[in-house]
């Protein structure tokens, strides 16, 4: 049933999403902020949700993808490619033919 399609995390999607948290630290710790700082910059009322999202439970809302680029300084395309192959593997492979890298 479509509506249930999503619903509970298989090990492969726990895996992903921890992955995609261990990006998310490493680029933050790349440029130097802590989380709490880059909650400051995003406007978050908690640094809990950075934390949450790099321990893999969480996930970035789309609508905060372009805010999450800019703190990280990454480029918005960059970022978006990214996250996707985390987030969503399928809709990754169709649209990049199974690159796995970024450009």
């Amino acid at each position: 049933m479509l509506a249930r399609h999503g619903q509970g995390q298989g090990s492969e999607t726990v895996e992903l999403r921890q992955a995609a948290g261990t990006w998310l630290k490493e680029m933050r710790e790349a440029r130097g902020i802590s989380q709490r700082e880059m909650a400051r910059i995003l406007n978050l009322e908690y640094y809990t949700f950075i934390s949450q999202l790099e321990n893999g439970r969480g996930r970035i809302p789309s609508n905060r993808y372009r805010d999450f680029a800019a703190a990280l300084g990454m480029d918005e395309k960059v970022f978006v490619k990214t996250l996707l192959m985390f987030y969503d593997p399928v809709s990754y492979e169709i649209l990049f033919d199974g690159a796995r890298k970024t450009s």
